[in-house]
């Protein structure tokens, strides 16, 4: 007999398991509202990061930088001058936006590798280095221009003691020293005062000219006011009417694909393994792994519809009742449980009393009540009531199931 049914006046919420559309309904909710708060969170944390993400770049040297280390103040002034300023972030890309009229600005650029500065010197049009490597200092100059180890900048303005018009412009000067010039074509200014280092070189390579500047302060925000940096950056990069600036991308590959002497891939210098990484990789590996938690967490936990098949071998009677009671006792499922002893008890109790199987419950409360002389309102509760609180309620449930099914006896 079904164990979900209502008893004429008797009235039981028990359907199924003892469960009912409200219970079912806060059994799921406690189920995945985990779940919803962590989805809730990150999506949360999601519009903060996207709310307190800064409106321009925050890369050194970048035209879109508004903070000390960027640069967006001197690439607005060209603008304004009618200078048309184009930023690049590849190697490659910056040799092909190169021309005649065209001035190449290469800022600092700790990723750059020896076949990339190689490149760079093949860029039609001037060149200007900034805080530049041995290699790209060796590449574009030819030579003429060498690296030495970079002094501090000096208290003080100092002339620039060269005929350079950028550097005639500027006037004197505290940005820092560190070149070495070689041969009477190479023109050094604002010097130490022993004469040997100098903090901006120039000379004309191939028809175009090639300028390198020991200190980039001239082109950052927060320096580019003091002493006369402004006017050298202005007449440096103003001087054509095109400026490719190139402010490197941690992952440009450009020209690594040659057969260069270094080898494809060799490190440029200050680069390191973790420095070739994208600047986004550690964020979304975080958000890989963190999602890939939750979803092992959300599937760990789901169980899909049961599977009904035939056994495989024939299991006695007992044994898959003991075994069906050990997996409603692991699960804790007491108005499982309940809901088979009270439909089994109902069952044979309908078919000693000579009831059909379309019987209703009401109907076999009042044969049990004329079989037994019990009172209807404790048949119904034993038969149809709401699931046991615990294993004793669910044991002594059983007990008493078995009590009234041996007081009932053939009509």
């Amino acid at each position: 007999m079904p164990a979900t049914e209502t008893t004429g006046t008797w009235t039981s919420t028990a359907t199924g398991d003892g469960s009912t559309l409200g219970s079912r309904t806060r059994r799921r909710w406690r189920r995945v509202r985990w779940t919803l708060l962590v989805l809730l969170s990150l999506a949360a944390l999601v519009a903060v990061l996207a709310l307190l993400r800064p409106p321009t770049s925050t890369t050194p040297y970048d035209v879109e930088n508004t903070r000390d280390d960027g640069s967006r103040a001197l690439a607005q002034v060209l603008q304004q001058q009618g200078v048309s300023v184009v930023q690049v972030d590849r190697v490659d890309d910056a040799v092909a936006a190169a021309g005649p009229g065209t001035t190449v600005l290469v800022p600092p650029s700790p990723f750059l590798r020896p076949e990339q500065a190689e490149l760079l010197a093949t860029a039609a049009g001037d060149v200007v280095v900034a805080e530049a490597g041995r290699a790209l200092l060796e590449a574009v100059s030819g030579g003429t221009i060498a690296l030495d180890e970079q002094a501090s900048a000096p208290e003080a303005p100092r002339p620039a003691e060269c005929d350079a018009p950028a550097a005639v412009a500027a006037g004197p000067s505290r940005l820092a020293p560190g070149l070495l010039v070689a041969g009477d074509l190479v023109a050094g200014c604002w010097p130490v005062p022993d004469g040997r280092q100098v903090a901006l070189a120039t000379t004309v390579r191939d028809g175009r000219s090639v300028t390198a500047v020991a200190d980039a302060a001239f082109l950052r925000n927060g320096d580019v006011l003091t002493d006369g940096n402004a006017a050298l950056a202005l007449h440096l990069l103003g001087a054509q009417e095109r400026l490719v600036w190139l402010v490197q991308h941690p992952a440009d590959d450009s020209a690594l694909g040659g057969t260069s002497p270094s080898g494809p891939g060799a490190p440029g210098e200050g680069a390191g393994l973790l420095d070739l990484v994208p600047p986004w990789f550690a964020a979304v590996a975080w958000w890989a792994l963190l999602v890939a938690a939750v979803a092992a967490v959300w599937r760990a936990r789901r169980l899909g519809p049961l599977l009904v098949e035939d056994l495989p071998v024939v299991v006695p009677a007992a044994e898959a009742t003991r075994g069906r009671g050990r997996l409603y006792r692991r699960a804790r499922s007491r108005g499982h449980a309940a809901a088979a002893l009270r439909a089994a008890t109902a069952d044979r109790i309908a078919r000693r009393l000579g009831l059909p199987r379309s019987a209703g419950g009401d109907t076999v409360v009042a044969a049990v009540e004329r079989a037994t002389g019990r009172d209807p309102h404790d048949v119904s509760a034993l038969l149809y009531g709401s699931p046991p609180a615990d294993d004793v309620a669910l044991t002594e449930l059983a007990c008493r199931l078995d009590t009234l099914e041996s007081e009932v006896h053939r009509p």
